[in-house]
């Protein structure tokens, strides 16, 4: 596997959202949901309308089974991806069945290669020159996690990695290049 990098400047992810948007609601949905959650591209293709969809609203966590350790795990499902999501459901005749990242084709997912070019389409349109690919979406949540304060400890429970140094590296994250973090409760 290449190694990629996370999007780290906000005013590119804004344009990919832009032209993502332009494109397709669920090339959209594929990319809110990605940044905005950290879930591995193998996951994100494989949910289905009733992982996320009670019968009248949007969860507020996706659960799924880890692969990797085998637990259950809990996805905070945020306001961005929601407001995309019920954009992309509104525009569909869908069922609990049906995946959610439905191919045009079919009625199965897009594959991990129609969603690299999706990715990495978007961000050569913006301009973006490091290496991008569908890990990227799980990068850069993780980066712009951290830079506002999640704890390097639970990014390291979501990575499963064994060292916070580890972490810093995955996420592109230099010692020469650390920033205050705002940790903003605004209670």
């Amino acid at each position: 596997m290449e190694y990629v990098d996370p999007i780290k400047d906000i005013e590119n992810i804004t344009a990919m959202k832009e032209i993502l948007e332009k494109q397709s609601k669920r090339d959209l949905l594929l990319f809110v949901f990605g940044i905005n959650t950290g879930i591995r591209i193998s996951d994100l293709l494989s949910l289905k309308v009733v992982d996320i969809w009670d019968g009248t609203k949007i969860k507020e966590f996706l659960c799924l089974r880890d692969d990797k350790s085998d637990e259950e795990k809990a996805y905070y499902i945020n306001n961005s991806v929601k407001s995309v999501l019920n954009n992309y459901l509104d525009s569909l005749d869908f069922t609990s069945s049906d995946y959610l990242f439905k191919s045009k084709k079919n009625a199965q997912p897009i594959t991990r290669q129609q969603a690299y070019r999706i990715i990495n389409h978007a961000a050569k349109e913006v301009g973006i020159t490091g290496k991008i690919g569908t890990h990227t979406l799980r990068k850069t949540f993780g980066y712009h996690a951290y830079r506002k304060g999640i704890a390097i400890s639970i990014l390291m429970s979501i990575y499963h990695h064994h060292s916070p140094a580890e972490t810093l590296r995955y996420l592109g994250i230099e010692k020469s290049e650390e920033q205050l973090i705002k940790v903003d409760v605004n209670l």
